[in-house]
């Protein structure tokens, strides 16, 4: 018995190691605030540009046509809005290459169905082989199971044979629960802009509504200036908004159907050791 637990708690070890390697992923506040400084110079420097406004000045109206100036006509929401839209665009770049890596080298699909057919003849070291070739999440979680399925065969503590299965589906679960935080790192961040991005959105065509009524209330007669400037204000705030949102969105249900075709793999395998080490082993 000590020897087993000597050799989990080796594996745990390793495994924690590992763990804390893999889970250093882009900073998601880092981004957000380096995304803040790249919004901010863009609406100022470009959007903001005198040359796009009438006279050179820009309190006066856009050029005809000219579509940097109505956006900076949006008004101070929308840097805030770009700050997520390039947040989202950045962290969608940085899970693509992540969950890359998770997958691992050779086609995800493939492996899977070698590494059964490596287990159905008990080829436990060409497994290991092919993990190795694979790399990524999971082989990692693989390795860690074919770890158990060996400490299981030279086990002499008395257990019984479904308890050594139940220790190996343990472990493979511990590796795969080690595995999934890397996965899913700044998800949650993506999946909350994608909501955030379309309120803050409405939130600045509401202002500019606001701004249009006031002109339209004046005394003396309508104030065509202002009202354009209000009017461009909401539209210009509710295109950025559902951009921003409707990005996120495909962003995050892409990356989560990638994070499940990945966890299906790493349970359809681990099925496949449990159920042939219950089948060909005591």
């Amino acid at each position: 018995m000590t020897t087993n637990e000597n050799g989990l708690k080796k594996q745990r070890e390793i495994n924690s190691v590992k763990k804390k390697k893999q889970s250093k992923g882009l900073s998601s506040g880092l981004v957000i605030a380096l995304s803040f400084v790249v919004a901010l110079s863009i609406f100022q420097f470009v959007f903001g540009n005198p040359d796009n406004f009438i006279g050179g000045n820009r309190d006066n109206l856009p050029l005809q046509g000219n579509l940097l100036g109505t956006i900076y006509k949006g008004g101070f929401v929308i840097p805030v809005i770009m700050t997520m839209l390039i947040s989202v665009i950045v962290l969608s770049i940085e899970r693509l290459i992540a969950i890359a890596r998770c997958k691992g080298k050779g086609d995800l699909t493939v492996f899977v169905t070698t590494i059964k057919e490596k287990l159905a003849h008990d080829d436990i070291q060409g497994a290991r082989t092919l993990c190795d070739q694979q790399k990524g999440s999971v082989a990692a979680v693989i390795n860690a199971g074919l770890d158990m399925y060996e400490l299981m065969l030279k086990d002499n503590t008395g257990l019984t044979k479904e308890q050594k299965a139940a220790n190996i589906s343990e472990k493979i679960d511990e590796a795969t629960a080690l595995e999934l935080p890397m996965m899913n790192q700044n998800l949650p961040v993506i999946a909350t802009f994608s909501n955030l991005g379309t309120l803050t959105g409405l939130f600045g065509t509401v202002l500019g509504m606001i701004r249009s009524f006031a002109s339209l209330g004046g005394s003396g007669g309508t104030d065509s200036a202002a009202l354009s400037v209000g009017i461009s204000e909401a539209l210009v705030n509710t295109a950025f908004g559902i951009l921003t949102g409707a990005i996120a969105i495909i962003s995050y249900n892409y990356f989560t159907a990638k994070i499940d075709n990945i966890t299906y793999a790493i349970d359809e395998i681990g099925f496949s050791i449990v159920n042939v080490f219950q089948s060909r082993h005591s």
